[in-house]
């Protein structure tokens, strides 16, 4: 683990000039995340379900925002978003998510969880990735670690479904995703670089109502939301090597200021990270191969 002084929102630099997409931006961290990369210049697009809500949210803050309608668990909408986009796009940022929650299916039949997690984003990324010009960041889970794959039921269609058992798998899934899109971006000799960014246990919505999670018991050992969104705006603006995983420099990296640390062995097989992609692929109709 590499560690870094307490790096902190002061430390971010001028990003005057540049775009950012935040998925689910109109609350928690990525609305920290938004509201801190506006204030040092960038132009803050924020990906949300509710518009209103999000208008609201930032209404007031410094800096300039755009709020998109974007429900990256439902494709037509992923692919609206992305079709609508024109010009550059320097960083996005795949923050929207959901944890724990009971068995549900999107309009496309998809698992909620899963395609709110991992396949949406995946779709987003693909979509938009020929605009990119810095960076794709990808909020995980140190969870991850905990995380299994069954890419012949990715999408939890014979499984017993399971809530943190799904939560952790779209995690992992998230990892190895950031992986083989950067050996794809390295083979192609694209300077556009994947990264991760773990943001501990963070005392958000997100994680409130489950009862899995030490959240609601353990908060010692938690993040508070300002400090958990560190790690997205490290990832998002340091200049980190492709692939990098950055989180929580405390013990199991779940509090602390942001480090690089490394992913679980399960998140560093590049074969089954091919295999994923393809698995995805294939899921989700994304023409990304």
């Amino acid at each position: 683990m590499t560690s870094m002084p307490s790096w902190t929102a002061a430390d971010l630099p001028d990003l005057t000039g540049r775009t950012v997409v935040i998925t689910g931006a109109g609350r928690g961290l990525g609305l920290i995340t938004a509201r801190e990369l506006a204030r040092v210049g960038a132009r803050v697009v924020l990906g949300v379900r509710d518009t209103g809500k999000a208008r609201g949210a930032v209404a007031g803050l410094p800096g300039t925002f755009e709020v998109r309608p974007l429900d990256v668990s439902d494709l037509a909408s992923v692919r609206a978003f992305a079709g609508a986009w024109s010009g550059d796009l320097d960083l996005l940022i795949n923050n929207a998510g959901v944890m724990d929650i009971p068995a549900a299916r999107t309009a496309d039949g998809l698992d909620l969880q899963t395609a709110t997690n991992y396949t949406g984003p995946f779709l987003l990324t693909a979509l938009l990735l020929d605009r990119i010009t810095d960076r794709v960041v990808h909020v995980t889970s140190e969870l991850h670690k905990q995380g299994r794959l069954d890419l012949t039921d990715l999408d939890w269609r014979t499984r017993k479904h399971n809530g943190m058992q799904v939560y952790r798998a779209s995690k992992l899934a998230v990892v190895l995703f950031s992986l083989e899109l950067q050996r794809r971006l390295t083979a192609a000799g694209s300077p556009v670089r994947s990264v991760l960014a773990s943001p501990g246990i963070a005392r958000t919505s997100l994680a409130a109502h489950s009862r899995s999670n030490v959240v609601n018991r353990l908060r010692f050992l938690t993040n508070a939301p300002e400090r958990g969104a560190l790690s997205i705006l490290y990832a998002a603006t340091q200049d980190v090597p492709g692939n990098s995983y950055v989180g929580p420099d405390g013990p199991g990296g779940f509090r602390g200021f942001p480090a690089l640390r490394k992913p679980g062995k399960a998140g560093l097989d590049p074969a089954l990270a091919g295999r994923l992609w393809d698995a995805t692929a294939d899921l989700v109709g994304a023409v990304a191969r």
